[in-house]
């Protein structure tokens, strides 16, 4: 299943003038690939994902997952938002199954089975206030999982959380990609993340946003931050990163 993105323009109206936020963007995604996007602040990082989400249709080009061209939300697009959006008055498994019938025997055990996926065993009864911001979007994730999206789209997922919260989770979005085979694509500031979790990276420009570079990441799983070789691969990828936002910084 491939995903292609064309998108010729995205503006916004501000003060009643038209602000151009994506510009000229091409890109082809495959199945079961993992797909990191990093980029300056303001670069349109966010509204590409609502755009393959079928959040946004207010541009000019098309989106096509498999024959099909992104029109609308669907179930087969996940969406993870950097709140993890729980419903305070469901238990764990409740918010994961939300609104499908958790008495039925076949729902109960692909819930079952994602809360091991997720690491929450032992919290299926407990409430979203009980729950660490981390445990809280692993119960967000789960949730996405259980619709068998063709995609995954994470929208800085851990960008609130403390590092050693963040590098644990990143663990858990790995072993999660590992099993599942689903295809994500994950928005990020942070350069270490995208080259730890990213099969590709995504490097775009800003003012307006385009694509810069997109680097593959041919390191195996699981990966050490430690290794020469990760950190060779970091330090490519800081310096493609560096130079555009130097680059839109100029231009801006």
């Amino acid at each position: 299943m491939e995903i292609k993105v064309e998108i010729k323009e995205k503006a916004f109206m501000k003060d009643q003038k038209s602000v151009q936020v994506l510009d000229d963007i091409h890109l082809t995604f495959n199945s079961g690939d993992f797909i990191t996007v990093i980029g300056p602040s303001g670069c349109g990082k966010s509204t590409l994902l609502k755009i393959i989400a079928g959040l946004d249709v207010d541009y000019e080009g098309s989106v096509v997952i498999g024959s099909n061209e992104v029109k609308k939300p669907s179930i087969d697009k996940g969406f993870i938002f950097q709140e993890h959006r729980l419903f305070p008055w469901l238990t764990v498994e409740q918010n994961i199954a939300a609104n499908l019938p958790l008495k039925k025997p076949e729902l109960r055990e692909q819930v079952n089975q994602l809360i091991n996926i997720v690491r929450l065993n032992g919290f299926e009864k407990a409430y979203p206030k009980e729950l660490s911001g981390g445990m809280s979007q692993r119960v967000a994730i789960a949730r996405a999982l259980l619709r068998e999206p063709k995609v995954l789209l994470l929208d800085e997922p851990f960008g609130a959380l403390d590092a050693f919260t963040r590098q644990h989770l990143q663990d858990v979005l790995i072993d999660i990609w590992l099993e599942t085979k689903t295809t994500m694509i994950l928005v990020t500031h942070d350069v270490d993340e995208s080259v730890y979790l990213g099969t590709k990276v995504v490097v775009m420009k800003s003012k307006p946003g385009k694509v810069g570079h997109v680097i593959p990441i041919e390191l195996p799983f699981p990966r050490q931050r430690t290794d020469q070789t990760f950190q060779e691969v970091r330090n490519h990828v800081l310096k493609h990163f560096e130079q555009l936002d130097q680059y839109s910084a100029v231009e801006g």
